[in-house]
């Protein structure tokens, strides 16, 4: 096997690291496209474990560039959300492994983002650890710290990840329903509607960037939240809209003459919508949206 069939046989692995790592798409592409140059660059032939070499170049690359990408979004405007990797009208019939991979529960919008709040050596251990199965030993070598210092990062990682996971969630058939519910309330601008799918201290999170109009801090609380909508829908500003998914979580899309426009998921508590995440920043919704049944794009 020559080297660049070797590096594309690694390559969905190493994007779903990168992706994890940094929540970004085109930060993760630009880590793995980094890993191939260097990779081109030695002798593959003279490497016993090609994976291992790949995945240590991939993380400590992934590992810089989220060090930058902390210090970049201290200056964003507005709350940051990841960039989804995925967007589909329906899941995929039929994943493949690597699908498989990148579609899992670890990388919904509500979860990345709680991976916001680790240092960039807690979120590597963390994500090395519990994603991708490596042993401390591994992990140490991989991202430059003692085993035991390792195990403190995950522990530490862990606490402060169960503290802001939720305690209970629909299974995905209530998740899509509840959704479909709240996209339908929105459209009309029922605030009564949706504030009967929202926890009373619901909160709705917004990334612009500062390209586009979306509000600077969370907005707090169900009836603050279907005040807005109601607004939106008596300006006639809503968008035309669909169910989907991303990032492998239903998802509603919506569009502007065709186009995406935002792409919004929600976090369920205890049969209630807790969080909802609308990420709305052109920038991070270019990512083609398919259909998984005709593989055809929309955009």
């Amino acid at each position: 096997m020559n080297a660049e069939t070797l590096f594309q046989t690694h390559r969905p692995r190493l994007l779903a690291l990168a992706y994890r790592l940094l929540g970004s798409r085109a930060d993760a592409e630009d880590v793995v496209q980094d890993a191939w140059l260097r990779w081109s660059g030695v002798d593959a032939a003279a490497i016993q474990d090609p994976e291992a070499w790949l995945v240590t170049a991939t993380t400590r690359l992934g590992l810089d560039r989220l060090r930058a990408a902390k210090r970049e979004r201290q200056h964003y405007v507005g709350p940051w959300l990841p960039e989804p990797l995925a967007i589909s009208l329906e899941p995929d019939p039929a994943p493949g492994p690597a699908q498989a991979h990148a579609l899992a529960d670890e990388v919904s919008v509500a979860f990345l983002t709680l991976l916001e709040q680790l240092g960039p050596e807690e979120r590597a251990a963390f994500l090395l650890k519990e994603a991708f199965d490596h042993d401390y030993r591994q992990i140490a070598g991989l991202i430059g710290h003692s085993e035991a210092n390792c195990r403190q990062l995950v522990h530490r990682a862990k606490q402060r990840l169960q503290a802001g996971r939720p305690r209970f969630n629909a299974d995905a058939g209530q998740h899509r329903q509840l959704l479909a519910r709240f996209m339908d309330a929105t459209q009309r601008g029922d605030s009564e509607a949706i504030q009967a799918l929202l926890h009373a201290n619901a909160r709705l999170v917004s990334d612009g960037g500062g390209v586009v109009t979306a509000a600077v801090r969370p907005l707090l609380g169900a009836e603050r939240i279907g005040r807005l909508f109601w607004a939106i829908a008596r300006r006639g500003a809503a968008h035309d809209a669909r169910l989907g998914y991303v990032n492998g979580e239903p998802a509603i899309l919506r569009f502007d003459h065709g186009h995406l426009h935002s792409v919004t998921t929600v976090e369920i508590i205890d049969g209630r919508i807790a969080t909802v995440f609308s990420v709305l920043n052109p920038h991070k919704l270019r990512t083609p949206v398919t259909d998984p049944g005709t593989g055809a794009s929309l955009q």
